[in-house]
């Protein structure tokens, strides 16, 4: 169930223009700067937004095109905004049970189970709103957002309104959600760290246009895109883990272009693990170093070299076939007399697991 999507809807002082196919599982990002659209595509995709030139299909069912509109709450979608936007005189029951009585369908009492276990809030089921954190407020809406057995859930910023505490409270129940439900998952953030973290998928928007959209792991790494320049710019590997050292609490990882050396607690064999390497954190070297504090020296292959400025290069460097960024100085890069398609080693500093 892919869903295709054609928009072309105008406003005095806003346009989105955009032609998407988005996966039918795992979770796709909706990343872009203030203003560049990513609400209005979550408000059109759930029937809030109505123009003419839209087209929106979902599996084999058209749900927006001429004269074909399926309204709102026929399109069995679970929609969550910034705020939880929670009933506060109905118990935390009661606010589910309201969205249910709302649901195109009739649901069974096992996906209200299932749901109050995966968002882990039976302890509270009884409470009021004011009596719950910001946090366990937005497991709430989540709740009620699946609870109704939609077909797509749609997030529109959910932890931008928590502190830092609550953020990380909530993660886990995120990424349980998006490895348990086999639903597409549309997250709108304009946070790199929460998209690293929860994205399978991230579709890139600015000013309206679409800039770029694929795995997330090939649109961090191209130099074709914007992500790849940005100070934060970083690289997401998918990894395995072979083996841990409890002496030095250390984390063998394994992927196709090598292994890395990352400080762990115990994780079993075979575990999956998503890492991420910020550029900064990745140097270059032509001969592999010895007498040197870095564990991680892997050799590599220099794809692509782009002076970002006259102090800095971003360099695409490949692992076997797995793109690694590299945020160097422009003297270095010189004095080094780098070149696309030498063979180095790239010593990288710091690696950091996302789940």
């Amino acid at each position: 169930m892919s869903i295709e999507i054609s928009l072309d809807i105008q406003r005095d002082d806003f346009s989105l223009s955009l032609n998407a196919s988005i996966p039918e599982q795992g979770v796709t990002a909706i990343f872009g700067p203030s203003g560049s659209g990513k609400t209005t595509l979550l408000r059109a995709i759930a029937g809030l937004e109505n123009d003419n030139n839209n087209f929106i299909k979902v599996g084999e069912t058209v749900w927006q095109e001429n004269s074909i509109l399926v309204p709102t709450h026929k399109r069995n979608v679970g929609y969550v905004f910034q705020e939880p936007s929670l009933f506060m005189h109905l118990s935390v029951i009661d606010n589910i049970q309201f969205g249910l009585r709302r649901a195109s369908h009739p649901v069974a009492d096992q996906v209200l189970s299932d749901v109050v276990s995966l968002l882990d809030i039976k302890s509270f089921l009884t409470r009021m709103p004011n009596q719950l954190s910001g946090g366990e407020q937005q497991r709430v809406a989540i709740a009620r957002a699946l609870a109704s057995n939609p077909s797509m859930l749609l997030l529109d910023e959910p932890l931008a309104a928590l502190g830092d505490e609550q953020k990380a409270e909530i993660f886990p129940y995120l990424e349980s959600i998006s490895k348990k439900l086999s639903i597409p998952i549309l997250y709108v953030s304009h946070s790199r760290v929460e998209i690293s973290r929860l994205a399978d998928h991230i579709l890139l928007l600015e000013k309206g246009k679409l800039k770029g959209f694929g795995d997330i792991k090939d649109v961090y790494a191209s130099l074709d895109l914007p992500l790849a320049h940005q100070p934060s710019a970083e690289t997401i590997l998918d990894t395995t883990v072979s083996s841990h050292d409890p002496d030095f609490n250390l984390a063998n990882l394994e992927f196709s272009g090598g292994s890395l050396l990352v400080a762990s607690d115990p994780l079993p064999v075979g575990t999956d693990v998503k890492i991420q390497i910020s550029a900064r954190d990745v140097s270059i070297t032509l001969n592999r170093q010895v007498g040197t504090s870095i564990l991680n020296v892997i050799p590599v292959t220099i794809d692509q070299i782009f002076e970002e400025n006259k102090a800095q290069v971003t360099i695409r460097l490949i692992a076997g076939k797995i793109p690694i960024l590299a945020r160097i100085t422009l003297k270095s890069c010189q004095d080094l007399k780098l070149k696309s398609g030498d063979s180095v080693y790239a010593q990288i500093k710091t690696v950091a697991i996302l789940s």
